[in-house]
C-alpha cells in the first residue's frame, strides 16, 4: 500500500511540474556525461546561434527550459536525458539546447515562449516558431512521442 501511495505521489509531482518562483538555496549542475548515452546539448549564449545551426543542418530544435531548484527537471537530467534509445533519436534528429530560466538570456527566452512551468519542453523550427510544446516533465515514451510529432511537423513545413 505504501508503494502505491509513493507511486501516485511521484506521478502527481511529475505531472504538475514546478511552478514556484522561489529560488532554492542549493546550486544545481546537470550531471556530467557518464558511460551511458546522453543527449548532446549544444552550448550557446543565444538562441539565434542555435537556430542558425538548425537551419544549416536542416533539423528542428529541442529546448529544455529548466530551473536549478526544480525536482522534475533534475529527474529528467538523471533518468530521461540518459536514456540511450532516446538520446540516439534526439541526437540524430534535433539540435538540443538547455535554457536556465533564471539566468542570463534564459529569463527573456522563458518570457518569449510563455514558460511558467518547469520543465517546459519546446520544439522549434529554424525560424524559432513552436512546433510542439509540453509544459511538464516527460518520461522516455512521452519524449519519443513529442519528438516524433515535432519531426513530422517540421518535415511537413520544410520538406
Amino acid at each position: 500500500m505504501k508503494r502505491i501511495i509513493l507511486y501516485i505521489f511521484c506521478l502527481s509531482l511529475l505531472a504538475s511540474g514546478c511552478k514556484s518562483s522561489k529560488k532554492g538555496g542549493e546550486t544545481y549542475v546537470p550531471p556530467a556525461p557518464t558511460s551511458r548515452a546522453n543527449f548532446h546539448f549544444v552550448k550557446s549564449k543565444t538562441l539565434s546561434d542555435i537556430l542558425d545551426r538548425a537551419e544549416k543542418e536542416k533539423k528542428p530544435v529541442f529546448v529544455d527550459f529548466y530551473t536549478t531548484w526544480c525536482t522534475p527537471c533534475k529527474m529528467m537530467d538523471r533518468d530521461v536525458f540518459t536514456d540511450s534509445a532516446l538520446a540516439q533519436y534526439y541526437n540524430e534528429n534535433f539540435i538540443s539546447y538547455k535554457v536556465d530560466c533564471e539566468k542570463g538570456n534564459g529569463q527573456n527566452l522563458a518570457a518569449i515562449y510563455n514558460v511558467s512551468n518547469y520543465p517546459t519542453l519546446v520544439y522549434l523550427d529554424h525560424k524559432g516558431t513552436i512546433l510542439v510544446s509540453h509544459g511538464s516533465a516527460a518520461y522516455p515514451s512521452k519524449m519519443m512521442e513529442l519528438g516524433k510529432s515535432a519531426v513530422n511537423t517540421y518535415r511537413s513545413k520544410f520538406p
